[in-house]
């Protein structure tokens, strides 16, 4: 058994399993800072162990596959373990000031371990079984976070959280079902072996309503249209640091089973498949950037961003060549770091002045300086300017869609990014250079205090500018998952060999 697959998600169980012995809120701090810590540490180990050897698999409990438990990594699946464990480092650092007391006395610190398990189990995952059983651990750590507090506008967001992606596993379950009936097994590399086979396991007709089902499936927990009215609608209820971690990795876990899906299992009628993507990828855009340009509160206006942005992921998939996939992964990496930062910042503002409301902020260029030069940098990014790590994803989307001609979708993806545009600038404009309101005043904060604020917040600042200036070496890597994706013989030939 290969033990650097196993550790992602081992790592952050015995965090969350020793937590629950400690009842010292310091110590689960502290705890809760080196289990993120020890988990990047081990998703940097994998990744590097990816890169050197090729995709690597494990059996647990040494059953074969495609019988037993298999986890896989690949360099898309190492990339995103990666990001995961650097975004909890950050997270886990900015709730140390974030997060109230109540929220920790409830168990924060543990669930949000359990979180983190469940999504580096559903990047590692072989089995579309098990990727169903790691959602559901998601869920169910997700709706612990997203209530804690337990105020009228939690609970509702909580609801409407919980209810959709209900509705999401019970579709997922059913498609599983059906696969499972016709193929006996539920092994994403023997289910792809088997579609591919010269005698029709399944017949096209099933196999279409199969992949419909997965489309509504993942497209609900990704938030793409028309399955996203559920995301503005909760992620701006809960903590900052909850609202961090969910903007910046939930969706993206439902990214990951859209690509994972329709680049190794379906791929034998990609005609349909693939186009139905691609209009849903600019209707995505369109719809989220609208919904952001239209707001006046800051958790909202990013909330529908999300929105917007994962349609640029989408349209990477859709576009389905070794290119246009390795600007899809780098465009995940990137928006996870900058959303995430967005989020933190807005916590940071509500802090000083007590409210995300535009027309309530003010002042914020001349009280903090530093903030606002730290807001700029992942909002321009966002917005897709120079030489920040933004622009030269959507650059690579744009000449990925160049090259196939989808001149529709390159033309909406260009316009979006200038709606984005705007819509950050109206957070600063608002926020930051207009006069601060005279019934607001800014909260004085200690320098430890700033410290723990600020130090996430910029370090994934200069983390995003280093992506754009360097952007060489991690588009190289983009492009080696983009060319795994579209030829999965690696992929499956790991899981065969798997022990």
């Amino acid at each position: 058994m290969n033990v650097l697959l196993v550790l992602p998600i081992v790592i952050p169980l015995l965090t969350a399993a020793s937590m629950l012995l400690i009842r010292t809120r310091r110590l689960q701090r502290r705890l809760s800072i080196a289990g993120a810590g020890a988990l990047f540490l081990a998703a940097l180990a994998l990744l590097s162990h990816v890169l050197t050897h090729g995709t690597v698999a494990t059996s647990i409990g040494s059953w074969p596959a495609p019988f037993g438990i298999i986890l896989v990594a690949d360099t898309f699946a190492g990339l995103m373990v990666v990001i995961t464990g650097l975004k909890a480092l950050a997270v886990s650092i900015y709730a140390v000031v974030a997060l109230d007391e109540d929220a920790e006395r409830a168990g924060y610190h543990p669930v949000y371990q359990t979180l983190l398990m469940g999504i580096s189990g559903a990047f590692l995952t072989g089995d579309f079984f098990n990727l169903f059983v790691w959602f559901e651990v998601m869920l169910l750590s997700s709706f612990v976070l997203i209530s804690l507090g337990n105020t009228r506008q939690q609970v509702s967001g909580a609801v409407k959280y919980v209810t959709i992606n209900l509705v999401s596993s019970a579709i997922l379950l059913i498609g599983l079902g059906i696969l499972y009936g016709k193929l006996g097994t539920l092994n994403m590399a023997d289910v792809a072996v088997r579609l591919a086979a010269e005698q029709r396991a399944i017949p096209r007709g099933l196999e279409s309503v199969l992949a419909m089902l997965f489309i509504v499936s993942f497209g609900i927990k990704a938030g793409v249209f028309p399955l996203n009215f559920w995301l503005p609608a909760s992620y701006h209820t809960p903590s900052f640091p909850v609202s961090a971690i969910f903007a910046g990795l939930l969706t993206k876990v439902g990214v990951y089973a859209l690509i994972r899906s329709f680049t190794l299992v379906f791929v034998q009628d990609i005609e349909t498949t693939h186009s139905l993507l691609l209009a849903i990828a600019v209707a995505t855009m369109v719809t989220g950037v609208l919904g952001a340009a239209s707001k006046m509160e800051i958790r909202r206006i990013l909330s529908f961003h999300i929105i917007s942005q994962i349609g640029y992921m989408v349209l990477g998939l859709a576009l389905f060549t070794p290119f246009a996939l390795a600007a899809a992964v780098f465009y995940v990496v990137h928006h996870i770091i900058v959303k995430t930062n967005l989020f933190l910042i807005a916590g940071f503002i509500h802090r000083l002045q007590g409210s995300n409301e535009l027309h309530q902020l003010g002042g914020l260029y001349r009280s903090k300086p530093l903030l606002a030069a730290l807001f700029l940098i992942p909002a321009l990014s966002l917005a897709g300017v120079p030489p920040l790590s933004g622009f030269f994803a959507k650059l690579a989307l744009i000449q990925a869609g160049l090259q196939v001609e989808a001149w529709l979708a390159v033309a909406v993806a260009l316009a979006v990014g200038l709606l984005t545009l705007f819509s950050m600038l109206k957070i600063w404009n608002e926020a930051f250079w207009k006069d601060t309101p005279e019934a607001v005043t800014v909260a004085s904060l200690t320098r430890t205090e700033s410290m723990y604020w600020l130090l996430p917040i910029g370090c994934l600042a200069l983390l995003t500018i280093a992506v754009g200036i360097f952007s060489g070496p991690l588009f190289e890597i983009a492009l080696r998952a983009g060319q795994e994706l579209m030829q999965p013989d690696t992929y499956l030939q790991a899981v065969r060999e798997a022990r």
